[in-house]
């Protein structure tokens, strides 16, 4: 029985993730989905959200994704992300004062164009900040 599948992770600038994985978890539009090897075909899109790899030697890899789709097929998983950030490497500054900005434009109820682009700010600065909450608890243990 297969124990791994191949997991590529793209998004427009650069390949984000090319190797075998035990799993992945990522938040599609439904909801969260957890994909192992030999799961059935399946592609949907993805929100703003976690992107968990289980590694071949158990560690895990977290990362941000802002939106795309993800395909699995018999011997691989795809993901072509809008963009995608390795815990590690977001800036919780940057993502704390691009929060505050969108909660401002939805608490004074701007243009219904730009909140709907601030809910979707507000909905990757909470990924992010989820993700780095995650490589914290993590690191502590």
């Amino acid at each position: 029985m297969t124990t791994t599948i191949r997991c590529d992770i793209v998004s427009a600038e650069e390949e984000i993730f090319h190797g075998e994985v035990v799993m992945v978890v990522a938040t599609g539009e439904m909801g969260e989905l957890g994909i192992a090897p030999r799961h059935a075909p399946l592609i949907t899109r993805l929100k703003p959200g976690k992107l968990i790899l289980t590694l071949v030697d158990g560690s895990k890899l977290d990362m941000v994704v802002s939106g795309g789709i993800l395909e699995v097929q018999p011997q691989v998983i795809s993901i072509l992300a809008d963009t995608a950030i390795r815990a590690e490497n977001i800036d919780a500054l940057a993502v704390a004062k691009a929060r505050e900005e969108a909660e401002r434009i939805l608490a004074n109820r701007g243009e219904a164009m730009e909140i709907a682009e601030a809910q979707a700010k507000l909905a990757e600065a909470m990924a992010q900040l989820q993700a780095l909450e995650r490589l914290r608890k993590n690191l502590q243990h």
